[in-house]
């Protein structure tokens, strides 16, 4: 059960994201926290996550990201808007998607923004 406002859960992951803040991610990651990337590769388990985290960030030390339209539906919640990588790589649109559970995120999972991903995630 949520008491906080899941797109507020998903927010405050993001920022965590956008800041490399390791420790505040991990404090927002259930145990059996799940990162889908939109090659579909997957990491399950917070430890794991928290060191593929890591490894991203020293990888990509300036990425973030930023959300143009963020929506929710009981305890998901859809952030429409892009990645920021680098210079040469400024605006990479991407769709993702926080499951959360007990105010905390079990999923985060990155599309590509597509027509048929807005479908299926009723994003159109």
């Amino acid at each position: 059960m949520n008491l906080r406002d899941p797109k507020i859960i998903a927010l405050l992951f993001n920022e965590c994201i956008n800041n490399r803040d390791i420790e505040g991610l991990a404090r927002l990651m259930t145990e059996d926290h799940t990162f889908i990337d939109r090659e579909n590769t997957t990491v399950k388990s917070k430890q794991d996550m928290i060191a593929s985290w890591s490894k991203f960030f020293k990888a990509f030390p300036i990425y973030k990201n930023t959300f143009d339209r963020i929506e929710s539906y009981d305890d998901i919640v859809i952030m429409i808007g892009h990645a920021y990588w680098s210079k040469d790589n400024k605006y990479d649109r991407a769709i993702w998607s926080a499951r959360i559970r007990n105010d905390l995120v079990a999923e985060w999972r990155v599309y590509y923004d597509n027509d048929e991903n807005r479908r299926s995630l009723k994003v159109i």
